[in-house]
């Protein structure tokens, strides 16, 4: 069974601890990603898992071996890096078939296995250039072959779509999940950006300052954060988030946002009434009213068009909220804009400790 287990595990870099005790449970054949901002310790987390870093506490296990203490080598892991890391001298066969030689395959194993990594990734007229010759997706499919013919017990991926233009690393994820596919191998993947953890992953582990703020489904963390961080790191646009003051009455639950702003909220608010709390509203979930039954209403200040959509960013209450609303009901700073949201879109936070109320 290629499990994944981390008890405790901790790093520090001179007397600076930078993993903070972190526990986590992959379960086999499962993708998860580890995503947050730069310097969160994502990129030092995975390289612990793959030998690359010393562990300073606690435990980390693949299938039912503790290997804190086993080489790289033997870990029976296959990491694809940032860079590619490709031989420049060498061809795209050989790349791939490097660490099979290096381990005593026989030839005609090793032929079949690259073979077969090579039709996978759809690389097979790229098998005698060099890697000066290919495209950074070629160079990045070289570098994925190369840790498939290992027919490792885990995939680590280390930010691998990083290097790429932004159309690229579209069609790249598409090649991962094609990949994830054919290839049902446990996978531990990092990255920064909050797209593709949200389109790859069957969980996501959220981290900041080398701690775990959420463990979830994508649509856990979307629907449903745990903390302020994770309302602003996860979605194309991060969550509104204002002051607000919990008001229940027999009409219902509400929060009030100041400048007579007021929303309604669930039921299950109620009981914290008169509450201060920090309310927060996906950009994607205000929706345009017609009329005078919009609960919000301001002044754009900035009008983006994207096409499918436009990003409004408006004044409410004295502050700055961002709608995304349907193209040309709001064409320029300056428009008024009238929204209202559903209850049920509506997420209460304590404002002091960040955690969802």
């Amino acid at each position: 069974m290629a499990t994944v287990t981390l008890r405790g595990v901790r790093k520090t870099f001179d007397a600076q601890e930078v993993i903070h005790g972190i526990d986590l449970d992959i379960a086999d054949q499962e993708f998860v990603v580890l995503v947050g901002p730069s310097g969160c310790g994502k990129s030092t987390l995975l390289r612990m898992i793959a030998g690359l870093e010393d562990v300073s506490g606690g435990q980390i296990a693949i299938g039912d071996r503790v290997v804190n203490d086993v080489d790289p080598k033997d870990r029976d892991v296959a990491m694809v890096f940032q860079d590619y890391a490709l031989y420049p001298h060498l061809t795209v066969f050989e790349n791939i078939a490097f660490s099979l030689r290096y381990r005593g395959v026989d030839k005609a194993d090793i032929v079949r296995r690259v073979s077969q990594a090579a039709a996978i990734l759809d690389i097979e007229p790229l098998l005698g250039r060099k890697p000066r010759q290919l495209s950074g997706g070629q160079r990045q499919r070289v570098a994925m072959g190369r840790a498939i013919v290992r027919e490792p017990k885990v995939f680590l991926f280390d930010e691998p779509l990083s290097n790429l233009d932004a159309k690229l690393r579209v069609q790249m994820r598409t090649e991962i999940k094609k990949l994830r596919e054919r290839v049902r191998t446990t996978a531990i993947y990092v990255t920064h950006d909050q797209v593709e953890a949200m389109t790859l992953a069957d969980r996501i582990v959220l981290l900041n300052n080398g701690r775990v703020e959420q463990i979830g489904t994508p649509e856990d963390v979307y629907e449903v954060p745990a903390t302020l961080f994770v309302a602003g790191f996860i979605g194309a646009s991060g969550m509104n988030l204002v002051p607000g003051r919990v008001r229940s009455a027999p009409s219902g639950c509400s929060v009030e946002l100041g400048d007579d702003a007021r929303l309604a909220a669930p039921q299950r608010y109620a009981h914290n009434s008169d509450r201060p709390v920090l309310v927060g509203v996906r950009p994607e979930d205000l929706q345009w009213v017609s009329g005078t039954d919009a609960a919000l209403c301001g002044i754009a200040r900035v009008v983006e068009p994207l096409g499918s959509d436009t990003l409004v960013v408006f004044d409410v209450a004295g502050r700055e909220l961002q709608a995304r609303l349907p193209p040309r009901l709001v064409r320029r700073a300056g428009d008024p804009v009238r929204v209202g949201v559903a209850p049920e879109s509506i997420h209460l936070f304590d404002p002091e400790s960040g955690r969802r109320l």
